[in-house]
């Protein structure tokens, strides 16, 4: 399966990316077919030099059938070759793998979602009869007031 995809150079710390068409089966920074282009994370977004791209080629390969991996395909949407894809969900990302496995434990302790939801009514009848208990206890409350005022008053 042909593959247009980020093939990583530069130096250590310092990554310059070529994008590439090669078979899915080579290595990254193996063998490829044809070299479509740069990519420079380190420059700022706005600058041209950042990205560089043969868009009639990139065309030509994409119609024989190459698949862009997602950062490519990031990469094309944003210079208007192919539609953006859509941003993917992951809640995670910003929480560290050692921290990832702790909050999946606390959630095996919590009960499921079914459960809460059995349990919500039941506690949503149980609101509801302490509310009315205390509606019916308040008047009493009140009346035991109005007896104790009246007995000072008699006194």
């Amino acid at each position: 399966m042909l593959k247009l995809r980020l093939s990583r150079g530069g130096t250590k710390k310092r990554p310059v990316y070529k994008i590439v068409v090669a078979d899915s089966r080579f290595a990254r920074d193996g063998r490829f077919i044809e070299k479509l282009g740069f990519f420079n994370p380190l420059l700022p977004k706005e600058k041209k030099e950042r990205v560089g791209l043969e868009s009639d080629r990139i065309k030509y390969w994409l119609s024989q059938g190459a698949r862009p991996t997602i950062r490519v395909a990031r990469i094309l949407g944003e210079n208007q070759l192919i539609p953006m894809p859509a941003s993917g969900n992951n809640p995670q990302k910003a929480i560290p793998k050692k921290d990832r496995k702790k909050n999946e434990a606390d959630k095996s302790k919590e009960p499921k979602a079914e459960e809460k939801k059995a349990e919500a009514p039941e506690a949503e009848e149980k609101k509801a009869e302490a509310t009315k208990a205390k509606e019916t206890k308040t008047p009493k409350v009140e009346e035991k007031k109005a007896e104790t005022n009246q007995g000072k008053e008699k006194k």
